[in-house]
């Protein structure tokens, strides 16, 4: 039995109705809650989550975390690129100056690293980088030198392997042998 065309439309006529409501009924908005049903914000605040990184947007696409890099909290870690002036009696002296010009850091005046400023630069040491600042220094002291940091004054120097540190008789004991990645742990002093 085939059925009539009335009752074809019929049955379409439903079936369209059921879809535009269907469709319409999915656009619908819930009213807010009422004020009574938010509970009201407490005095203190929240503290961020563990995991919690502040991050600031830069155009539509680009979010920038709100947090220092590496680099900045540790300042030997810095990237330096150094290309020292050519001078007819550059000293390894000279050399670690020029590198230590804008890093937040100055060579000190140690009487035990003065032979190792006195040396002549070798012309290899002309350009350095691009590479951490640590590495521009020992590179610059080469492998009988031992790399010291004073973090409270920010000097760096250098002490023969083996031998005390330049601030052993500083009395804040502040200073931090840098220890040399080369190196096993077994050998470092």
């Amino acid at each position: 039995m085939q059925p009539s065309i009335r009752a074809v439309h019929r049955l379409a006529l439903a079936a369209g109705l059921l879809a535009g409501s269907l469709l319409a009924a999915g656009c619908a908005t819930t009213a807010a809650p009422s004020a009574s049903a938010v509970p009201a914000a407490s005095p203190t605040a929240v503290a961020p989550e563990p995991g919690f990184v502040p991050v600031a947007r830069y155009g539509r696409y680009t979010l920038v975390e709100l947090v220092p890099e590496p680099a900045q909290r540790d300042l030997l870690q810095q990237a330096v690129e150094v290309s020292i002036p050519p001078m007819l009696d550059a000293s390894v002296g000279d050399a670690m100056r020029h590198v230590l010009l804008r890093s937040g850091y100055r060579l000190c005046d140690a009487a035990a690293a003065a032979t190792l400023y006195a040396l002549p630069l070798p012309a290899a040491h002309l350009r350095l980088g691009p590479l951490m600042l640590r590495d521009a220094l020992l590179t610059l002291a080469g492998p009988a030198w031992e790399l010291s940091v004073d973090d409270l004054t920010r000097q760096v120097c250098f002490s023969r392997r083996g031998a005390p540190t330049f601030l052993s008789a500083n009395p804040s004991g502040t200073a931090t042998p840098v220890p040399d990645a080369d190196r096993p742990e077994e050998m470092q002093p």
